[in-house]
Order: structure tokens, then sequence, then C-alpha cells
């Protein structure tokens, strides 16, 4: 028997012993699991992939943690996430694994860069609500509590409009819709913001990525803000532009953060702003409508209750 095969035989075993486990304990169903504190939920995501997304997500993430700030940062990407091969990590665990009990939320977490915590995997989150109440608590349980220890919980989203992407991004305090100065990813951009107008996020921006100049990335913004306020009647908000940088190409071939790779780029300082931004317009305007309240997790996890109810 191969070295493979043991393990595989050894992770549906372990697998199956920790459902168990969950389904014989006594935890109550409900899912009133606020903190005490609240993490800032920043989704990134995209009309279309291949607009840099991931990139924007990643840097962001560890701008945040240069400004003192406890950061976790959230593969959501269906399928297979690249976050971890951006910043050089290997991870084999994932929350697919949490879901089904063969790992606990620690044991799945990435020691990322700067301190950031990375999540790989999270679209399996998405395989919850088929799971039984006593699961399912018990996975909220465990986020909620790591996010008590987070300032910004920032969720890479798969790009899109499909229901898997715009289940996160519903709880979401701030969404990032990325795109590029290119007609196809405007399109794109407007049309996921169609679908995210009826949802209700405080907090709306469009990022203009890989822009050749600021007027450039100002005239994208705009048309982009003028057409959802005519047609939509909601507002948007311009989030600034990440400029088209050679080094944000080789740092992905060295599988470093650009920011870290070269801090001093162009790319690098446009995050840099983005981060300081974000950051105070979370401490001046903190959402305070009912449906904010609490964690995004426990957020998250009441919604889809209450959808399937």
């Amino acid at each position: 028997m191969t070295h493979q095969e043991t393990r595989s035989r050894g992770d549906q075993a372990q697998t199956l012993r920790g459902l168990m486990q969950r389904l014989q304990s006594k935890q109550p169903e409900s899912v009133a699991l606020a903190p005490s504190r609240r993490a800032c939920a920043i989704g990134v995501t995209s009309g279309k992939g291949g607009v840099g997304k991931t990139n924007i997500a990643l840097n962001l993430a560890i701008a945040l943690a240069r400004l003192d700030s406890r950061t976790c940062l959230i593969d959501a990407n269906p399928g297979l996430g690249n976050i971890d091969l951006l910043c050089g990590l290997n991870g084999y665990w994932n929350l697919s694994h949490v879901v089904s009990g063969a790992r606990n939320l620690r044991e799945i977490v990435l020691a990322g860069p700067e301190g950031v915590d990375v999540i790989p995997g999270a679209s399996g989150l998405t395989e919850l609500g088929e799971c039984p109440a006593t699961v399912q608590t018990d996975v909220v349980r465990q986020l909620a509590e790591f996010e008590e220890e987070h300032d910004f919980v920032v969720i890479d989203t798969g790009a899109g409009t499909h229901s898997a992407a715009c289940e996160f991004l519903n709880d979401c305090d701030i969404v990032l819709v990325v795109t590029t100065p290119e007609p196809t990813s405007v399109a794109d951009a407007y049309a996921l913001i169609k679908n995210l107008s009826g949802r209700d996020i405080p907090r709306l921006e469009v990022l203009v990525n890989q822009s050749d100049a600021a007027a450039q990335a100002h005239l994208v913004a705009q048309r982009i803000q003028e057409t959802a306020r005519t047609f939509l009647h909601i507002e948007v908000t311009a989030g600034g532009f990440v400029p088209k940088d050679p080094q944000v190409a080789a740092a992905v071939v060295r599988r470093k953060p650009f920011l870290i790779d070269s801090p001093q780029s162009p790319a690098s300082s446009a995050i840099q702003q983005l981060a300081v931004r974000l950051k105070r317009v979370f401490e001046m305007h903190p959402p305070q409508t009912a449906a904010r309240a609490g964690s995004f997790f426990p957020r998250m996890q009441t919604r889809r209750v209450q959808r399937a109810a």
C-alpha cells in the first residue's frame, strides 16, 4: 500500500469519527453566536476572472496587517483557490475538512505573510446547509470564535454572479468589485453590481485594476457609477485604482505578494493607500443596521437558515 493510499484511508477514518462525535453531541441548534466584538468583513470580487482579484485580496490583507490590524484572509474561490500559491504556502487541509469533521478550524489555518491568517477552501461552506444542525452549529461556532480574534476578515470570492459567490457577499460590510479598463471586464463588473443591487450591502465599491493612468481609471469608475445611479438607483463608491505594474507579474512568478516583493512599486503604493482608506471608513462609519448585528459568519449562517425556512 502506498503512502498516499494510507493517508487517504486515515483521512476517511478520521472524518467518520469527527462526524459521529458531532452527531452525538448535545449542542443547541441555534446559531446565536455573536461574539463580543466584530471584525470588518471585506468581500473582494469581480464580474469575470483574470482581473487580478485574488492578488488584490492577498495584498490588501497584508496592507491591513501592516496597519496593526489583526487580519484573516479567506479563500472562498470555488474549486481550486490559489492564494496559498501566491504567497508560497502549501496547504493540504481546507475548510471542507472542518465541515466533514476531519479537522478542526485551528488545524487548517495557514500562517500567511505579515501575520495574516489564511483559511483555504472556504467554498466548502456551501456544503454546510446540507449538514445536520449540530454540525452547522459546531462549524459556525469555530468560525465565530476565530473571527473574534481579528479586526478584518478579507474574503476572496469566486468571480461572476453565481450564488456561491453572492452568498459570501450578502453579509460583508464592504464589497470591493474589481475590474480592469477592458470593455468586457467593465460590462461584467456592472452585471455583478446589478445582481448585488437588491441585497443589503452597506458599502459597494468599484476598484479599477491594471489601469494605464489615473484619468483612465476615473472614467471607468465614473461610467459604472453613473449607470448604476441611473438604472439601478444605487450609489457605487469609486474605490480608486491600482496601476498596471510589471512588478506584479514578477512577484507572481516568484510566489511572493507584490507588496513584499516590491514594496516601493506603484501597485504596492496603491494597495497601501486602499488599506488606509478602508480602515478609516470602517472606523468612522461602522454599519449600524440590525441586519449587521453580530459577526460575519453567524450572520451568514442565520441568513441561510432563514432562507431555508
